[in-house]
């Protein structure tokens, strides 16, 4: 099992930055990748950005050369941020993090809400 828990969304003026946090915990020597997902009002989650285990990145067109993924290990708990700059009203949506592990399960966090207003 793998509980995942989001933090650090909220109101941002268009062309402004925030930084999304996960935080992953119980059996997180299982996870081969996480990745952010986002779901705007009346439309599908889709894929924001994935990282593997092994660093491999990739990024939805919309976002490319704006957001950036990373993670890190500390003690018992896997962290996952998402750095997200130059945002657009486009971006707002509720962000959720997801982990893949080795024997294929799925976990997804609660989701945290991203505005991009002015």
């Amino acid at each position: 099992q793998v509980q995942l828990v989001e933090s650090g969304g909220g109101l941002v003026q268009p062309g402004g930055s925030l930084r999304l946090s996960c935080a992953a915990s119980g059996s997180i020597g299982s996870i081969t990748a996480m990745a952010w997902y986002r779901q705007a009002p009346g439309k599908e989650r889709e894929l924001v950005a994935s990282i593997t285990s092994s660093g491999r990145t990739n990024f939805a067109d919309s976002v490319k050369g704006r957001f950036g993924i990373s993670r890190v290990n500390v003690k018992n708990t896997m962290y996952l941020y998402l750095q997200m700059n130059s945002l657009k009203a486009d971006d707002t949506a509720v962000y959720y993090c997801k982990a893949t592990t080795l024997y294929n399960s799925v976990y997804w966090g609660q989701g945290t809400q991203v505005t991009v207003s002015s």
